[in-house]
């Protein structure tokens, strides 16, 4: 059997990039996953058809996350497809570069909205839902770790992600749900590709003890560890997988 046959999980974020190496790495373990996804359907229903078509069960759920409406109705919608929940990966995020100095309200707003807000409450919709032992891990960032210009917003709005799961794992487990981040660090993705051009991505490889950049399937292979029995003793943590960066 495997190792998360007959579970269900919900992922945000699964059109593209690490949300949807994640959501095809669930479902090949076994689970019916929820493709959480803004505007990009046609990625999101690709992901959905590749997983099906491994015999898996898999849906598409849209929903703008800087919306609090839309966020609630995520969390329903995606536990009706399911008939109840497992697993909740919060991954989806918004990344832009801007100094704190010309950081504006709407730049501001906007990123904690999604990076931060959406999780919590996305946590809190779940949790009537969570079966006992269920598992909730929150996709969060080396910038909380590493400073750098023009990350200020985003740094704290994962920052706020990391104290809402070691306080979410002390809520949730006394009914056995783990609650665990995951920060990844320099990632081949494309909004890695969108802050930095080949010549920066090469760098970052280059001062990373493992001489390669991320790839979006190191981040799922950990997500799905974590989403599994082997990793029922383990709550309340902030995994780094970066490859040895400092």
């Amino acid at each position: 059997m495997r190792a998360l046959e007959g579970r269900t999980a919900v992922v945000t974020g699964a059109s593209r990039g690490i949300g949807r190496a994640i959501a095809q790495r669930l479902a090949a373990d076994g689970a019916a996953v929820v493709l959480g996804y803004r505007d990009a359907e046609r990625n999101a229903l690709e992901g959905v058809a590749e997983i099906r078509r491994r015999g898996g069960t898999a849906h598409a759920v849209g929903a703008d996350l800087g919306d609090l409406a839309q966020v609630r109705s995520f969390v329903t919608r995606a536990t009706d497809l399911l008939g109840g929940l497992d697993i909740v990966v919060n991954n989806a995020a918004e990344s832009e570069q801007v100094g704190m100095a010309q950081a504006t309200d709407d730049h501001y707003d906007r990123l904690m909205a999604v990076n931060a807000r959406a999780p919590f409450f996305i946590m809190q919709g779940a949790q009537a839902a969570l079966r006992d032992g269920g598992r909730v891990i929150n996709i969060s960032s080396i910038a909380t770790s590493m400073s750098a210009p023009g990350a200020a917003v985003y740094a704290g709005s994962k920052a706020a992600l990391e104290r809402f799961t070691t306080t979410a794992a002390h809520e949730l487990g006394p009914r056995g749900i783990t609650v665990n981040a995951v920060a990844p660090g320099t990632v081949d993705t494309d909004m890695l590709r969108g802050l930095h051009d080949e010549r920066a991505r090469q760098t970052l490889a280059a001062v990373t003890p493992l001489r390669r950049l991320g790839r979006a399937t190191d981040i799922a292979g950990v997500v799905a560890f974590l989403s599994g029995d082997d990793a029922a003793f383990i709550t309340g943590q902030v995994i780094a997988v970066n490859g040895g960066l400092r």
